[in-house]
């Protein structure tokens, strides 16, 4: 029953095509996307500006319609999986409230639109405790740090126990040192918890660092450019970048995007 289980995908887009309609003209975010992505799979997804990464979150995050085809999120609609609570999303701004505290904003999803009745396997403090703000619990937004405030971010999204964590560069506006500890933080994270995470980046090097695969995208219109697996061996480091096996891989990936 297990591998059964295993083998429904987390995801799974169809020909998926999306337009957006202005007053003068149509644009095509997506055309033609076939994606699988495996529960419990780490995927980074990579491509230039307007490639439509962030439309694909949305679309599976049942935030936009799509225009043409079809996705699966977990053998259902996005629209169901959404309202089953299965999926969690982390923004590049971390949007919390500015009156309530961390552990209040964490527990935010809890109190809304029946959240109680889906709280998680680990509780809200239990949550800021993985991502290593148990001691910042009280403190407020303007407290915090840009990194501890997406650290807060990633505890929401996960205190309703999502299947599906759906992250569009969260840490992007971030400055390097504290965006590479939060690389090997989320990785911990994910070890930890199993969830399914798909992540979007610019970063050739974030894209190789988190992902299992990184599947690249080509713009005008977005669909895919290729599908890279990610060997490097697990638990990663930092270290692993100077590696020759992390360098062969980031310059492929570089040739790949240069004819995006």
């Amino acid at each position: 029953m297990e591998s059964t289980i295993a083998s429904v995908p987390a995801i799974s887009s169809r020909g998926l095509g999306v337009r957006f309609f202005t007053e003068r003209r149509s644009v095509t975010a997506l055309q033609g996307l076939d994606i699988n992505v495996a529960q419990g799979e780490f995927l980074t997804l990579l491509g230039p500006s307007g490639c439509g990464k962030s439309t694909f979150l949305r679309v599976v995050a049942d935030l936009i319609d799509p225009s043409s085809g079809a996705v699966d999120v977990l053998s259902t609609s996005p629209r169901t999986a959404r309202q089953g609570r299965d999926i969690g999303f982390v923004f590049q701004d971390a949007a919390l409230l500015p009156w309530r505290t961390a552990l209040q904003n964490v527990e935010l999803p809890l109190q809304v639109g029946g959240g109680a009745a889906r709280r998680g396997r680990r509780g809200p403090l239990e949550l800021l405790e993985m991502v290593g703000l148990k001691d910042r619990a009280h403190a407020y937004p303007h407290e915090l740090s840009g990194g501890q405030r997406q650290r807060v971010s990633i505890a929401r999204a996960l205190v309703s126990d999502p299947k599906i964590l759906l992250m569009d560069e969260p840490f992007g506006a971030l400055d390097e040192i504290t965006r590479d500890r939060l690389n090997e933080e989320l990785l911990q994270l994910w070890e930890t918890t199993g969830t399914t995470i798909v992540f979007v980046t610019h970063s050739i090097y974030e894209a190789a660092f988190l992902g299992q695969s990184v599947l690249l995208l080509a713009a005008r219109p977005g669909r895919v450019r290729e599908q890279v697996p990610v060997t490097l061996p697990m638990p990663r480091r930092l270290a692993q970048r100077e590696t020759p096996e992390f360098t062969a891989l980031a310059g492929h990936l570089r040739r790949v995007l240069e004819t995006c």
